[in-house]
């Protein structure tokens, strides 16, 4: 439930950092090969998964090779590959839930048919102990994320971007050359390009991007390269 197109994600967990006070490991999770990440505040081992889809045994094994405290969850939208188990998840660990946007409300509440459709039987709706909206923060330890909201996959998407270590974590909104699909319910393709160049672009051609699915990649290529959205494309 990912992109317009674009590169499979190894299997295996990836690490990264510390970088600017946080240390990042991306575990693919689930058939989709989604992009979940451990995200651990160097200073005070607090940490937070960011779109913890499935494979919670897989997930509470990284967690435990980090020596961290996991202190909440951050959802980038509510499609099951990147939430199905979230709430599971969150009931397992006493944590909170921040996000997605509550225009994915809808997504949430259905999840339990989706993990029908898509073989995600554990998957079950819930609530988050928090909606997010542009221009809020969330904080992981001592660190702090900024919030951007950027509709187009979804309705009710965000983006979190730590400004420390130039890092953002975009969901399906952008991947390595290519976009997030918009042929869902409410997805919009002139709201996604919007949130790309009017959201994401302005914070820096430096800034590198954890996609949900697919390898990292950075702003700055993305616009000079990216066939639907970068310089040259006439979306």
């Amino acid at each position: 439930m990912s992109q317009t197109s674009g590169a499979s994600t190894p299997s295996n967990p990836a690490s990264a950092g510390p970088v600017g006070g946080l240390t990042l490991t991306v575990v693919p999770v689930t058939a989709f090969e989604q992009n979940c990440s451990l995200i651990v505040c160097e200073e005070t081992r607090r940490a937070a998964w960011v779109d913890p889809g499935g494979d919670l045994d897989r997930l509470a094994a990284v967690a435990a090779e980090s020596d961290c405290v996991i202190e909440k969850i951050l959802l980038t939208h509510g499609h099951i590959d990147h939430c199905g188990e979230a709430g599971r998840l969150a009931e397992q660990l006493g944590v909170p839930i921040e996000g997605p946007h509550r225009e994915d409300r809808f997504w949430i509440q259905q999840l339990a048919v989706q993990g029908q459709m898509f073989g995600f039987p554990k998957a079950q709706p819930f609530e988050p102990s928090r909606w997010l909206e542009q221009g809020d923060v969330v904080r992981v330890g001592n660190q702090t994320l900024e919030v951007l909201h950027c509709p187009g996959h979804t309705p009710g998407h965000v983006v979190f971007f730590h400004a420390p270590s130039r890092l953002a974590w975009v969901g399906d909104v952008l991947f390595v050359g290519s976009i997030g699909r918009t042929d869902f319910p409410r997805g919009n393709h002139a709201d996604l390009i919007a949130s790309i160049r009017e959201r994401l672009f302005p914070l820096g051609d430096d800034v590198a991007f954890v996609p949900g699915h697919g390898p990292m990649g950075t702003l700055g290529e993305e616009r000079r390269t990216n066939p639907y959205v970068g310089r040259t494309a006439n979306a």
